[in-house]
């Protein structure tokens, strides 16, 4: 292999990291409705594995900035995998809910290491149409994640699912352990990517703790809101709207691939609008999706519609914000704020998907749509006012 090719190639690795990434998380919101009633557990008792999976990743993410360093990216990244796969193969086998909660532990754990360390890594060695497309790869996996849950209930059952997915992970660890095997993770580092300070950003202003925290809260909530959609839209199709579980698990999927869609999108237009263009339309978007959803009653494509203005605003917001954190911040401030605002992302997810449960069991489903939108316009106006809090006297 010519040297000169192997940061290509390690990029290709990482791509498929993040499909091993997004493939568990489209999961649980279609297989809930099979499980619990396997297990005769209430409605709101999947916000236990939705917070308890968001936190242990939480935990990862924070601890990232001491972890990586000390094994490398490559090495944890593997481990991650393998232990996502393995955790996912005994879901198909937990003869009850206990062991399904022990089970996602190691599942929340392996993700949350492995996300930070692929985001800080990509944000500053390459573009940021790269860092769209990073996450369109994790569109990929969670696009692909329910689809194929949706067979396997109609086939076979969601334990089914849960076997096909963990063979799928533990496959994908086998490339990354060639990548180590081989050294691109060494090499790479040693030929140096598109670093970000290649990228002639402006200096931004020195950090403040307003500014920090505002960073974290926003991916607290954005990703609260991009989690949500994908764990509740399929119990309100199904149990409110009386929507086929197939076309209910159609419309989770659609969402992960607009999400998917929307990003590859991103990575060809963000050189020309810029990140901060690119999550204005994307919020427009999500609010109208909302909205559209909100109002579509018993109709399953205005239902549909709006799961599809949802997913392809909610695609570039992300990776956009993560790859603009190096431009807001000073290198020693984002060096561990990136790992605090993956924490955030995950806890954000937990909190925020267990908390609408709550809402949703104690009203009404319909009420899913309203909060989105609320969730998505405070996003918007967080973002705005860290921009004007961050950027550098160049970018005035």
């Amino acid at each position: 292999m010519k040297e000169k090719h192997i940061p290509w190639v390690l990029l290709g690795i990482i791509y498929l990291s993040f499909i091993s990434l997004g493939l568990p998380d489209g999961l649980l919101g279609v297989a809930w409705p099979a499980m619990r009633a396997e297990y005769r557990l209430p409605l709101e008792t999947v916000g236990v594995l939705s917070m308890l999976v968001m936190c242990m990743s939480a935990l990862s993410s924070v601890g990232s900035g001491y972890i990586l360093p000390r094994f490398g990216t490559g090495r944890v990244t593997f481990l991650s995998c393998l232990l996502t796969g393995a955790a996912m193969l005994g879901y198909a086998f937990a003869p009850g809910f206990l062991p399904v909660v022990l089970l996602t532990i190691p599942l929340g754990l392996g993700a949350g290491a492995v996300d930070s360390g692929l985001n800080r890594y990509v944000a500053e060695h390459y573009s940021s149409r790269h860092m769209n497309w990073l996450h369109c790869f994790w569109g990929v996996g969670a696009s692909a994640g329910p689809l194929i849950m949706t067979g396997a209930i109609l086939h076979g059952g969601w334990r089914m699912g849960y076997l096909f997915i963990s063979l799928i992970q533990l496959a994908l660890s086998l490339a990354l352990l060639y990548s180590l095997r081989k050294g691109l993770w060494r090499s790479a580092q040693k030929e140096g990517g598109q670093s970000a300070s290649a990228l002639a950003i402006p200096a931004p202003r020195p950090a403040t703790r307003g500014t920090v925290v505002l960073a974290v809260a926003l991916f607290f909530l954005y990703a609260g809101t991009e989690y949500s959609a994908g764990l509740w839209v399929n119990s309100v199709l199904v149990e409110s709207r009386q929507v086929p579980q197939q076309l209910a698990g159609m419309a989770v999927t659609a969402f992960y691939f607009c999400v998917m869609l929307g990003r590859f999108g991103s990575g060809v237009l963000v050189g020309k609008l810029g990140n901060m263009r690119m999550m204005r339309l994307g919020f427009l978007l999500a609010f109208l999706g909302a909205c559209c959803f909100a109002m579509a009653g018993k109709s399953y494509p205005l239902s549909l519609l709006g799961v599809i203005l949802l997913g392809l605003g909610l695609a570039p917001i992300y990776p956009c914000l993560m790859h603009e954190t190096p431009r807001r911040f000073e290198e020693k401030v984002y060096v561990r704020l990136i790992g605090y605002q993956v924490g955030a992302a995950c806890l954000g997810g937990s909190v925020t998907g267990a908390g609408i449960g709550l809402v949703l069991s104690h009203h009404s489903l319909e009420w899913f749509a309203p909060i989105l939108g609320a969730l998505a316009a405070v996003s918007c106006l967080i973002n705005e006012t860290l921009e004007r809090r961050t950027k550098g006297e160049e970018k005035e």
